[in-house]
């Protein structure tokens, strides 16, 4: 075989960067106008079909149509307009008026009709779309192969790129914007043309979605992500109880999850013994809409059972914004105020555009009207030049001649009907000229203001709010009217005694357990490490052999007995590939201190405060320093004496000689100095060590070499961590 030896670099910008740019500009990001090229070329197709004021057409018509302007197969087509369909529900302002399974998307596995079975045609606000389509309001340019005509833009005359919610993921970005009511975003585009400093919350309330449900109001939130574009908030589902069933029903869900994935992690988490409150749940959703019904046990308190599952479930979700919009051709991150001004700029010059297009039309026609002026009192003339001339190609000069007119308009005169040269017609047709007069310095007065041109734009924008009334389908709930469910008051809190043996197996197990059997049960080879007796609430954190920490509640492990292995923390806790648990602690309130030991002589003190995080994370990289094998890890509350142990020596050192560190991964300071051919083998605190010469062991100052280890002082009961 042959191979061609090229650079990467050249090959990433000859073949993969177009790729990119053409995922960016051509595909996944929305435009000023509110759609991606694919809505565009769906909804230009139908509008040439006929189908904004004709009948509904089979949606198969519409797919194989569309095929001539995009390039893709036709179940990409289709499922494009499924997404814009009434049907469906993905869109406040849904584009296409749907008859059949369109699916709803609200739900994973409600599949959509194959497009043979389906109806369509453009919903009636489709007319704000392709109002000025045809009066050269924005650009044309060729499809794929060159033999048809399709619009860049469609002229939209309201905001549709913040009416609806829309997600595109291209390469190395993406973009996610949500919806707003479209009165609310029309009224507050009104206000901010008439005031740029327009406070948008008092008009443009909150993000709404096609799913309703509740959002959680969030004034400083909020005001991030109008001024930003990037930021979250929270949409929870709505529900109500029905006391005399003693049963909860979930009308609306958050727009970021499905029925399915709800009642799925619900199912899960009674699996798992976490809620134990629900007898039955089942999906009731029918043709009334979305339901989710769930029986409750007796006694069960609804408020409390919700608030669990809010926070438990996607019940109560988080909306991502990423308003990335493309601007001229290139990707820009927009507030919401920045987004309106960008589209009043584009939708003024189309506006500006059609009413130059219909001034070119006007004066044209007044052109024709003031040649037909000219042969108004002499009509004979004009037939007696036609008929006297003998070619039919002079008849067009000859008229020019005899009544001093231009090409143009001696065209339309030769052209007038015979029964249309009466008197009477032509002083009718000549009345215009003073309403096209009239209407052309119209046109050209708003034309040379600026001012003028905006004041259009807030009347189509005022007709919108009065044609397409709406109403709010996201209810607003403040923050200081949601409950949030502390977990830490419905966990049951009792004695457990815990123990973690070599190989990594864990065990919870309760005092009237133990007392039964207290004969712990290991694999062959394994033994006991650790064991603490604290309480079912405690937080736990594990030390592995490759310097990271997992944190863990002791409610999270199931109370088991000394007869089994116990939970295999490597598995349960998702530890990486030959990760195992070395030393386990019980932080508390994050007072004290870890003391690190290592094979090299080095003693770090570390403030177990760092160990504190504000997010609920499982996993800590760089819990202590890896380079050096470490022997033993220490939690003491307050300072102590610790024992380290070489093959010949034993040195005792108070912790309090150490300084302690906020860096967790800090390599320690010296603390014994070792011999050659010599190192740390273990560790122990003094309370446990079993010394008798204690005195014979202590330093006062570190790094010291200790002393010769007395036989009646030799280390027979200390473990290694390794």
């Amino acid at each position: 075989m042959n191979f061609t030896e090229e650079r990467i670099t050249r090959t990433l910008t000859e073949n993969y960067m177009p790729y990119a740019m053409s995922v960016i500009v051509s595909r996944a990001l929305p435009e000023i106008d509110g759609f991606k090229p694919s809505h565009r070329k769906l909804l230009y197709t139908m509008y040439k079909m006929n189908l904004l004021s004709g009948n509904r057409t089979k949606s198969a018509n519409v797919v194989g149509q569309t095929m001539k302007l995009n390039p893709h197969g036709d179940a990409a087509i289709y499922e494009t307009m499924v997404r814009l369909s009434r049907g469906n529900g993905a869109l406040l302002t849904p584009f296409v008026d749907s008859k059949g399974n369109f699916g709803k998307v609200y739900s994973r596995d409600m599949a959509y009709a194959a497009a043979r079975y389906t109806e369509v045609k453009l919903d009636s606000v489709c007319s704000e779309l392709f109002s000025d389509i045809d009066a050269d309001a924005v650009d044309f340019v060729d499809n794929y192969d060159g033999t048809l005509k399709e619009p860049t833009l469609l002229p939209t005359t309201f905001p549709n790129i913040l009416a609806n919610p829309n997600l595109g993921i291209a390469v190395g970005m993406a973009c996610q914007v949500c919806g707003f009511d479209l009165n609310e975003l029309c009224r507050t585009t009104i206000e901010r043309i008439k005031n740029p400093e327009h406070d948008l919350l008092s008009t443009l309330i909150a993000p709404d979605f096609p799913t309703g449900g509740e959002l959680i109001y969030d004034r400083a939130q909020l005001e991030s992500i109008y001024r930003t574009g990037r930021g979250s908030f929270k949409v929870r589902a709505k529900w109500q109880y029905l006391k005399k069933e003693n049963i909860i029903e979930i009308t609306e869900i958050p727009y970021t999850t499905t029925v399915e994935a709800i009642i799925d992690k619900v199912t899960d988490l009674i699996k798992g013994g976490k809620i134990r409150e629900i007898s039955d749940m089942r999906d009731e959703t029918g043709k009334e809409g979305l339901k989710i019904a769930i029986d409750l046990k007796r006694g069960t308190d609804p408020d409390k059972l919700m608030a669990k599952l809010m926070k438990m479930t996607p019940l109560c979700d988080s909306f991502s914004c990423n308003f990335n919009i493309l601007i001229g051709g290139m990707p820009r991150v927009m507030g919401v105020g920045e987004i309106l001004e960008e589209w009043t700029a584009w939708r003024t010059d189309c506006v500006r555009r059609k009413l130059y297009h219909d001034l070119q039309k006007k004066k044209a026609k007044l052109h024709l009207l003031k040649g037909l002026r000219k042969i108004l009192l002499d009509i004979d003339r004009a037939i007696a030049i036609i008929r006297d001339t003998e070619e039919d190609a002079e008849v067009i000069p000859n008229l020019m001649i005899g009544f001093g007119i231009d090409e143009v308009q001696a065209e339309f005169i030769a052209e007038i009907k015979l029964r249309n040269i009466n008197k009477e017609h032509i002083l009718k047709r000549l009345k215009e000229v003073e309403d096209l007069e009239n209407e052309i310095d119209r046109l050209e007065d708003i034309l040379a203001s600026k001012a003028k041109l905006r004041n259009l734009i807030i009347k189509e924008l005022e007709a919108i709010i009065k044609k397409y009334p709406t109403k709010r389908r996201t209810a607003i709930v403040y923050e200081h009217e949601v409950e949030e469910y502390d977990e830490s008051q419905h966990i049951e809190d009792y004695p457990v005694s815990i123990f973690l043996s070599k190989d990594g197996y864990f065990k919870k197990i309760v005092p009237q357990s133990l007392r039964v059997s207290s004969e712990q049960k290991f694999k062959e080879g394994d033994g006991l490490r650790q064991t603490f007796e604290t309480t079912n609430k405690a937080e736990i954190i594990f030390l592995t052999n490759q310097g990271q920490a997992y944190k863990a509640k002791l409610h999270e492990f199931d109370d088991t007995k000394a007869s089994v292995l116990g939970d295999y923390l490597p598995q349960k806790l998702g530890m990486d590939e030959g990760e195992a648990p070395i030393f386990m602690l019980l932080p508390g309130d994050f007072s004290g201190n870890l003391i690190y030991v290592f094979e090299n002589g080095k003693v770090a003190k570390v403030e177990l405060s760092s160990f504190a995080t504000k997010s609920n994370r499982k996993k800590l990289t760089g819990a202590y320093y890896d380079k050096v094998p470490l022997v033993a890890a220490f939690h003491t509350t307050p300072d102590a004496e610790i024992a380290l142990y070489t093959q010949s020596r034993i040195l005792i050192l108070n912790t309090a000689q150490l300084q302690a560190k906020t860096t967790r991964a800090t390599q320690g300071v010296s603390a014994m100095t070792l011999k050659k051919n010599q190192q740390i083998i273990r560790a122990s605190l003094l309370s446990e060590a079993g010394i008798e010469n204690v005195a014979r062991y202590r330093t006062r100052t570190i790094p010291a070499a200790g002393a010769l280890i007395k036989e009646e002082d030799a280390p027979d009961k200390q473990m290694s961590l390794l």
